[in-house]
């Protein structure tokens, strides 16, 4: 008897063993792939720094330059994106969500696949360096999705909570902002909360989050703000500026997703037949809109955002629609590139552009509320854009004004595009997309 207990005992032990080795080999391909996703979030700070940075060194002798550079360098990016890194274009974000929810393995490939996450950061530094108003961080989520996706095709069930997984921590990553990471996962990529993924995203995060805090060390985005928003009349810009970054926002959406769809009409003929034409006319634009603000639209943004949040230079009036205007241009155009850190300037020139009216409340504290509200108008996810600014700014007395400025932009952004940018731009893929070949799964409407 005593032999058949252990021999059961044995048994036992060794099923569980097998049940268990699946389990924890998912895993550690799961923390592996968040390693790789901090790695490329890292890789892509730094090129798109150097390439900004490059920009800023062509530039110097004349500024006149960059009516030649920026057109031909978008003109290039776009028949790159086109022809050779098709599926890179844009954000990124749409593609992720695309690939979320199709259930065409062949369509989700060539959405999210390595190919294509190496070809965006490479058109993205293109971009970059011949002036383009767009951000990293977009781009940065349909790469560590891709990179997530290539771990997990070991678990095809897994694969949309690991596509997730993979974006949400692209965007912690990309900020140094792991709560706006879990958020952004939640509110935006899903749509709804998974438990099946929430462990999924959190373990990515945590990969993620600390290879970037080994290679780059603790910090926080703009730099710690101790603004605050004084009681009384001094609310009443909560509602100002929550109400005009919402408009704005939604109109910007509203552009872009036309653009998207097509415009009717010999315009939208042209550009369907001639898209690289239509990128250098877009990068022209861009150009001639750095030139009207003094090279200050070029980029993603961030040290013009950053040095009118800390009070070291006073927002030009121009500057926000201009920005605006030049990030409008390099979404429309199709050339690889994000819109977190650009619509957080165009929100921090709105604030800062405010002070004047508003002298008896802190610059920071417009600066912050504009941020929230423009970002809030443009991705029509109030919860991560108050999150993302808190993380980013370190500042949580500013918490509440950021909560009520978040609700006023996306109650006026709606009023003005009905559907949020990222989920209706992946709706357009997906309709684009060719049906899927004989046997191949339905994709999901």
């Amino acid at each position: 008897m005593p032999r058949l207990r252990y021999r059961s005992a044995l048994s036992r032990l060794r099923r569980a063993s097998a049940d268990a080795f699946p389990i924890w080999r998912g895993r550690l391909l799961f923390l592996i792939g968040g390693i790789c996703v901090g790695l490329a979030a890292v890789l892509m700070a730094k090129l798109a720094d150097g390439a900004q940075a490059l920009f800023r060194q062509v530039t110097a002798p004349s500024p006149l330059i960059a009516l030649i550079l920026t057109p031909a360098g978008f003109a290039l990016a776009a028949l790159l994106a086109l022809t050779v890194f098709p599926n890179s274009q844009g954000s990124g974000i749409p593609q992720v969500i695309a690939a979320r929810h199709t259930r065409d393995p062949g369509l989700r490939h060539a959405l999210i696949s390595l190919r294509v996450a190496a070809g965006k950061i490479a058109v993205m530094c293109l971009g970059l360096l011949c002036g383009a108003s767009a951000g990293r961080e977009g781009p940065t989520v349909q790469v560590g999705a891709a990179i997530m996706a290539a771990f997990g095709r070991l678990t095809p069930e897994r694969l949309p909570g690991v596509i997730l997984a993979g974006g949400a921590a692209g965007v912690a990553a990309a900020f140094n902002t792991p709560l706006a990471g879990i958020v952004f996962g939640i509110e935006e990529l899903g749509r709804a909360y998974e438990a099946r993924s929430s462990g999924l995203i959190v373990a990515g995060i945590v990969a993620a989050g600390l290879t970037g805090l080994w290679l780059t060390g603790n910090y926080t985005y703009f730099g710690s703000s101790r603004a605050e928003l004084p009681l009384g009349q001094g609310w009443l810009v909560v509602v100002v500026l929550g109400i005009l970054g919402g408009l704005a926002g939604g109109l910007f959406s509203r552009i872009v997703i036309a653009f998207a769809q097509g415009l009717p009409g010999r315009a939208g003929r042209w550009i369907a037949r001639r898209p690289v034409a239509f990128a250098g006319l877009c990068g022209l634009g861009v150009a001639l809109c750095g030139l009207a603000s003094g090279g200050a639209v070029y980029g993603t943004g961030y040290e013009e955002a950053r040095t009118i949040l800390h009070g070291e230079a006073a927002a030009d009036p121009g500057f926000a629609p201009l920005k605006f205007l030049a990030t409008v241009l390099s979404s429309v155009s199709g050339i690889p590139g994000g819109l977190f850190a650009p619509s957080l300037a165009v929100g921090a020139g709105m604030g800062g552009a405010l002070h004047g009216l508003f002298d008896g409340v802190p610059v920071g504290a417009l600066v912050l509320i504009g941020m929230v509200a423009y970002l809030t108008g443009v991705l029509q996810a109030p919860i991560t854009s108050f999150v993302i600014v808190t993380e980013m700014t370190q500042d949580h007395a500013m918490m509440i004004p950021l909560m009520l400025a978040a609700l006023l932009a996306d109650a006026a952004s709606k009023a003005v595009c009905r559907g949020g940018l990222y989920h209706t731009l992946a709706e357009i893929i997906l309709a684009k997309a060719p049906p899927p070949g004989p046997g191949a799964p339905e994709r999901a409407g």
